[in-house]
């Protein structure tokens, strides 16, 4: 198979969490150990850090690459989904894998595959984790595909544990209550290795200190440990001081990820390089300000508040459960516009009313749906949107909905999209 007809093979045969839903989601390790054992184990053979959390463990794991690429470590990097080329799960130094090496792997690999039937996130995994041995990466940043427990990534024995937060989203499969989904998070916690929680919660707490008590680890509580002293968005960066107990640590940083969520997220990773230092990796203070000031370039990161156009100022963002979308609506709320246009698609398994409830009314919308099996039709989101005084038209695909939405804007209007990380690929 050439390299087309390797990803349609990998799309077409294997299930597939992004086409189907809960249904690909195999709920033990077996599969993946079955396929690592058949290649030597290789994520035994590189350093890592292992990301989860429900928001923010694809921006976390971005920055933690770039400052550790910055930082002169040959620096592996495992997210999902891609949003335009699969090549982007599995990047090094920023570069992506070769689509030579994704055609050899699978034809290497498929008659195990035929044999034991791996969803394709578990096929990935032990891909990414077979190109970072084979490439002799210093260390590999690795993002959770779901929960973390069951997650076909948790074979790895990191250097460092991160879970950025937690909220409710693929309650089918995590759990209904926050305490529950905690607890499939906190199932990445290893003996022995420290684990820093991004965001400190009274629901959650003592999951991740029970587990932690359980396995010694070191655990560290970011927002505990650190605060913002001082933060501003200019039209380039959000500007940045972080600062300990006992005063400044590190002051005017600048991120080229502008979105007010990343006051979050960067507690988490300037808590992650402190870890890392006490583990004897070298890594100055310029490194991290060079890193995070350059994330999108150095790891190719896209769809974190990202300007796609202006006048009018076009925005897309992948946040898609409720507590993503609130911090969309917080960013939506600093803006300057005249007049807001929302190009929104969702899939049929998230909390569609708890989303399109804090979603701003005065907006013009257009319903859209991504073109995938798990898409609600535009025509379903935009009846449950009226519901909440949400008004706008129905468009058959996400490109027609976009065109519609700059067609009607003037100027100085804004148009955001998102609602699904979906509709942002398609919007890419």
């Amino acid at each position: 198979m050439n390299y087309t007809e390797t990803l349609e093979y990998l799309y077409g045969k294997l299930p597939m969490f992004t086409r189907v839903g809960a249904s690909a989601f195999k709920k033990d390790l077996h599969n993946t150990i079955a396929m690592c054992e058949n290649l030597g184990n290789p994520q035994d053979q590189f350093k890592s850090i292992h990301v989860g959390g429900t928001n923010g463990k694809g921006s976390t794991s971005h920055m933690l690459a770039a400052i550790l690429q910055q930082a002169g470590y040959k620096t592996g990097l495992y997210t999902s989904p891609h949003l335009k080329d699969f090549r982007e799960r599995i990047r090094i130094n920023g570069q992506m894998v070769s689509e030579d090496f994704v055609t050899d792997f699978v034809a290497t690999q498929k008659d195990l595959i035929e044999s034991i039937s791996p969803s394709f996130f578990e096929v990935t995994v032990a891909m990414a984790f077979s190109y970072f041995a084979r490439e002799k990466v210093d260390i590999a940043v690795i993002e959770v595909g779901l929960g973390g427990r069951l997650d076909s990534t948790n074979i790895i024995t990191p250097e460092l544990s991160v879970v950025t937060n937690i909220s409710l989203d693929h309650t089918n499969i995590l759990g209904n209550t926050l305490k529950e989904i905690a607890t499939e998070k906190a199932g990445i916690i290893k003996t022995g290795i420290p684990i820093v929680i991004g965001e400190s919660q009274a629901e959650t707490n003592q999951v991740f200190i029970e587990k932690a008590t359980s396995t010694e680890s070191e655990l560290i509580f970011a927002d505990q440990s650190l605060s913002i002293s001082s933060s501003a968005r200019t039209a380039d960066y959000l500007e940045v001081s972080v600062t300990d107990d006992s005063g400044s640590f590190i002051e005017n940083l600048k991120l080229d990820l502008k979105g007010s969520y990343q006051l979050k997220n960067i507690l988490t990773v300037i808590e992650s390089v402190s870890i890392l230092r006490k583990r004897g990796y070298q890594i100055p203070d310029e490194a991290i300000r060079s890193g995070l000031q350059d994330v999108s370039r150095l790891t190719g990161l896209q769809g974190r508040w990202q300007k796609l156009g202006t006048q009018p100022l076009v925005i897309c963002d992948t946040g898609h459960n409720i507590a993503g979308i609130a911090e969309v609506v917080q960013n939506i709320r600093s803006t300057s516009y005249q007049q807001l246009h929302i190009v929104i698609g969702m899939v049929k398994d998230k909390d569609i009313s708890g989303v399109l409830q804090i979603l701003p009314k005065e907006a013009q919308y257009y319903f859209c749906q991504p073109d995938l099996e798990r898409a609600l039709s535009a025509e379903e989101l935009a009846a449950t949107a009226a519901q909440y005084q949400l008004k706008g038209q129905t468009f058959p695909t996400v490109t027609t909905a976009i065109a519609a939405a700059k067609a009607n804007a003037s100027t100085a209007d804004l148009i955001f999209i998102g609602g699904s990380t979906f509709v942002v690929a398609e919007a890419l």
